[in-house]
């Protein structure tokens, strides 16, 4: 079966297992939408995930990822609250992947969603530090990257 089919045909399922995961997670803004909210938005994630494997470009899941950081941002979401919602989905797809490809198919498989998915982190985090730099903004909160970090 190819990534493009196994996406397709498990995608509900999906997306079904990263909602939980993000209704477990909790994350305040994400809570206040609700599950509804959440899913949608992981489905159109996961809608555009696809297309960008399937089609080979970025730029769709790019734009969209730019939008929502301003989405997001203006609504006082965390980065990590919009990181998390993408590593989520990027977990349930992988768990997906990892139990129905042959282990050496698996390598381009991961590889590809890995791509697709890390370009939608650095565009919404490009555009989240875009926007602190024109705002002074509380929810731009890095201090969790360097915890727990000694010098040296």
């Amino acid at each position: 079966m190819s990534l493009i089919t196994l996406l397709e045909n498990e995608g509900e399922q999906i997306v079904a297992e990263a909602g939980d995961a993000l209704g477990r997670s909790d994350l305040a803004h994400y809570k206040e939408a609700g599950q509804a909210v959440g899913q949608e938005r992981l489905a159109e994630l996961f809608r555009l995930t696809v297309a960008a494997v399937r089609d080979r470009n970025l730029a769709p899941i790019m734009d969209y990822m730019a939008q929502v950081a301003d989405d997001r941002f203006h609504a006082g979401y965390a980065i990590r609250e919009v990181q998390i919602a993408i590593n989520v989905l990027e977990e349930a797809i992988w768990n997906h992947i990892v139990r129905n490809t042959p282990p050496d198919e698996l390598a381009e498989a991961l590889g590809l969603v890995g791509t697709v998915l890390g370009a939608a982190k650095d565009a919404l985090a490009r555009a989240y530090v875009s926007l602190a730099g024109k705002s002074k903004a509380p929810s731009l909160d890095l201090s969790a990257l360097f915890e727990g970090r000694t010098s040296g």
